[in-house]
């Protein structure tokens, strides 16, 4: 099996899983509109003079990409149970041609959710210049590099009974110390920390929307080192996964 046809069949499988894609499309569209929609007319949130639907668009946006990109954990964990994964051993794919198409599919799911959330922003009154727009996405999808290679480690070294709890968990963690639901005080504990976590810069990658400016220095190494170091891991497991007999 090469690349471009292991790929191709990957993508193809994703699209036909309709419960996977539906629920991980869904949910955060309800939290979206349960949350933002009764305050569709509050245009300055606790006084900082942004929108509701916008802040909230923007903080599920960090919440629901990092949710589908490590969720592909889940499909590979499906995979090994069912002895997929040590079948490749026997083709010629590649490790880096297996990574490509995992993280290929997890980005499709993860681009996916993001335009719905701006299409849902958009009906609930949210309006950026188009620079806004690219700039925040193209960080967001930078910021996701780590939780690609997350999701394949995870789906590595979990089952797929205990996938679903540990993806959800993690996530949940991760979105609540890096400030996606509140914004974090400066010069607290939680701060400090968050700065050295993935989660924190995607979670400012969307916020260019609401004014703040682009990573510096610190926000790329840190996104940088979090995913050679998660790349490297993911490779690791994911060979003694398929070495095993």
């Amino acid at each position: 099996m090469n690349q471009i046809a292991y790929t191709r069949f990957e993508l193809i499988r994703l699209l036909r899983n309709a419960r996977f894609f539906i629920f991980t499309l869904v949910f955060p569209l309800v939290l979206y509109f349960i949350i933002a929609a009764p305050q569709r007319n509050d245009h300055d949130l606790a006084g900082t003079g942004i929108s509701a639907p916008l802040y909230f668009m923007v903080s599920i946006a960090s919440f629901g990409t990092m949710m589908a990109m490590v969720s592909s954990g889940a499909r590979i964990a499906a995979e090994r149970t069912a002895g997929w994964t040590r079948q490749l051993r026997v083709t010629p794919l590649s490790v880096a041609a297996y990574f490509r198409a995992k993280v290929l599919s997890a980005y499709l799911v993860a681009c996916v959710t993001l335009l719905l959330l701006y299409v849902s922003g958009a009906a609930l009154g949210v309006s950026l210049a188009a620079g806004k727009w690219i700039e925040m996405t193209a960080l967001v999808l930078v910021a996701l590099l780590p939780f690609a290679a997350l999701g394949i480690l995870l789906g590595h070294l979990l089952t797929a009974d205990s996938i679903g709890p540990a993806t959800g968990g993690v996530v949940s963690l991760l979105s609540l110390v890096s400030g996606t639901w509140f914004p974090l005080t400066h010069g607290t504990f939680l701060y400090d920390l968050a700065q050295y976590l993935p989660s924190y810069w995607l979670v400012q990658a969307g916020r260019v929307s609401l004014g703040g400016s682009a990573w510096g220095a610190k926000g790329w190494i840190v996104v940088i080192v979090w995913t050679l170091v998660l790349v490297r891991l993911a490779r690791l497991a994911y060979r003694r996964d398929t070495n095993r007999v």
